[in-house]
């Protein structure tokens, strides 16, 4: 038996691997916060106290062809982070959870709004404020730049840092495993 525990994933006999590429077969959606995952963590404000959003392009390229190929995204944040919205919806049909609510709550709201189940959710995270949802979703992901709590407890490790390709790396890891990735060295399903 592994010495690990995954969230939401017993362990088995077999490579930690497998387990992942069993949980990447069903994943229908991604779900991420804005601070250390989309963002590296810092906040910029303007002289006026206005946040000044950025986004690192290779995420937003990702978040976009998630979205353009049949993966539903979902940003979730714990504070007010409305000033990414413009950004987020020129990705395309993003579900934003912007305004500070209950991070668990509206993980619960996007499932049902998309009929998801959460084994069919992937989630990265890089602080203990998505513990609950990493707990529970098909795939728990954290960050290189990660805390160190989530480390042994989540399936993967992503090799880059948030707001430094965490959510590409992933993004291209789910869609590539399911045959769907078309710039990748498999061949896209039904080509």
């Amino acid at each position: 038996m592994s010495s690990f525990q995954f969230f939401g994933m017993q362990p088995l006999q077999a490579d930690p691997s497998s387990q992942v590429g069993t949980a990447l077969d069903g994943i229908k959606a991604v779900v991420f916060p804005v601070d250390g995952v989309l963002t590296n963590g810092t906040i910029t404000l303007d002289s006026s106290g206005r946040e000044l959003p950025g986004l690192y392009a290779r995420d937003s390229v990702a978040i976009r062809e998630a979205l353009r190929l049949g993966l539903h995204v979902a940003v979730i944040t714990g504070r007010n982070a409305s000033a990414y919205r413009p950004l987020l919806e020129a990705a395309g049909p993003v579900d934003l959870y912007l305004d500070g609510g209950d991070r668990l709550e509206a993980y619960e709201s996007f499932k049902q709004r998309h009929g998801l189940t959460d084994e069919e959710c992937a989630c990265i995270a890089d602080d203990i404020e998505e513990l609950e949802i990493l707990k529970r979703v098909g795939l728990p992901v954290t960050t290189i730049n990660g805390v160190e709590y989530l480390r042994n407890r989540v399936a993967y490790i992503s090799v880059y840092e948030g707001g430094r390709g965490c959510i590409r790396e992933v993004v291209e890891m789910i869609l590539e495993h399911q045959g769907r990735w078309p710039y990748g060295d498999k061949p896209v399903q039904g080509h």
